[in-house]
């Protein structure tokens, strides 16, 4: 059995210990709060002397993600973490790294927008990680952590998935999330790659043919069969990569549906709710990208469930996301707080109420 250490951390310090322990070869990034401890973490306890790994604080988050980019094109693990502006900043080099299909951990510990905003936790960067927040048709493996040892088990997951796919996957955390201390248990490490995959960039051994790397396309003809190749990757992704939790569905007459941090609170509620005799149920998406359309619907085709209630940090993004997976088969509700201001477990039940005219 994998030995596992228990620890008290902080959640980018438990990003930070679980990319080392997952034999990240490179940390690429650039400071904002309320996820800078990533680095600082790194840096401190000397992840480069621990296992080789390169850290380093590039100029901006532009370079940090070009960084990246250079990074991933010779076939090593290496990531970056940001927060919300910072991740604006990349979103140019992500689409160029989707395009180029080069596997890459991205990590957005997201803060309260618009602009520059609040450093409070926000899930409002919803829309930008899962509908691309660069330019062109292309998708991000995206998990949803809603507590620090899901931050720290979703990085060696998330460096997996994003090799299993050439694609960049990113992890959606919030402000809440990254500060906030909990016990963890942690893998043992593995180790660092020595064998690399047959597209990299890492040198042309003699006689063997050169190898490239890039995203330009300039015979629309040429450039079509390659989107095609890219949307059959990602149905590839929508078949096998869906991941959720469900939480006193089997016989809820009303459904929340939430992730991240507020998942968390909303179990709460749920938990007040059903000692007044009410059968609430929560569903929380772990992959926000692939989304969980298919389970959602199916929730909804239930006989007994009359309404289900998005719940979020934001003015209301992944309700849109609830709409189409339901089709208009029952009602849906919408709850959400701004400015990083996070709701208690009694507003959201109290909101349920309200929507659904609950007595």
């Amino acid at each position: 059995m994998e030995e596992r250490e228990m620890r008290l951390m902080k959640g980018n310090e438990a990003i930070a210990e679980a990319a080392i322990r997952a034999g990240a070869d490179a940390f690429y990034g650039y400071p904002i709060t309320p996820q800078t401890e990533v680095m600082e973490y790194l840096m401190e306890t000397d992840a480069t002397a621990r296992t080789g790994m390169a850290v380093l604080q590039a100029e901006s988050e532009v370079s940090a993600i070009n960084m990246v980019y250079g990074g991933a094109a010779t076939g090593h693990r290496v990531m970056t973490s940001s927060s919300s502006p910072g991740i604006s900043l990349m979103s140019e080099g992500i689409s160029f790294i989707a395009g180029a299909e080069l596997p890459c951990l991205l990590i957005n510990v997201s803060r309260g927008g618009p602009g520059l905003g609040t450093i409070q936790p926000s899930q409002a960067d919803y829309f930008q990680t899962v509908k691309g927040g660069g330019h062109g048709d292309y998708k991000l493996l995206t998990l949803a952590p809603s507590s620090v040892q899901e931050l720290a088990d979703f990085i060696s997951l998330g460096f997996d998935l994003a090799f299993k796919y050439r694609n960049p996957t990113m992890i959606l955390a919030d402000g809440a999330l990254g500060q906030m201390m909990e016990k963890i248990y942690l893998p043992a490490p593995r180790p660092r790659m020595t064998e690399y995959p047959d597209w990299a960039t890492n040198g042309t051994p003699e006689g063997k043919e050169r190898r490239f790397v890039t995203s330009l396309n300039l015979l629309p003809q040429e450039h079509e069969l390659v989107n095609i190749r890219l949307q059959k990757k990602y149905r590839e992704m929508e078949k096998n990569e869906v991941r959720y939790e469900m939480i006193q569905c089997e016989d809820a007459d009303y459904i929340i549906v939430a992730f991240g941090i507020i998942a968390r609170i909303a179990q709460k509620s749920i938990e007040l709710a059903r000692a007044k005799g009410h059968k609430i149920g929560l569903f929380r998406p772990i992959t926000l990208y692939p989304f969980p359309y298919d389970q959602i619907r199916a929730l909804a085709d239930e006989n007994r469930v009359k309404g289900l209630m998005s719940v979020e940090l934001s003015a209301g993004q992944m309700i849109e996301d609830i709409r189409l997976a339901v089709e208009g088969r029952k009602p849906v509700g919408f709850f959400g707080r701004l400015g990083g201001m996070v709701p208690t477990p009694e507003e959201i039940e109290t909101a349920l109420y309200d929507y659904f005219n609950i007595k």
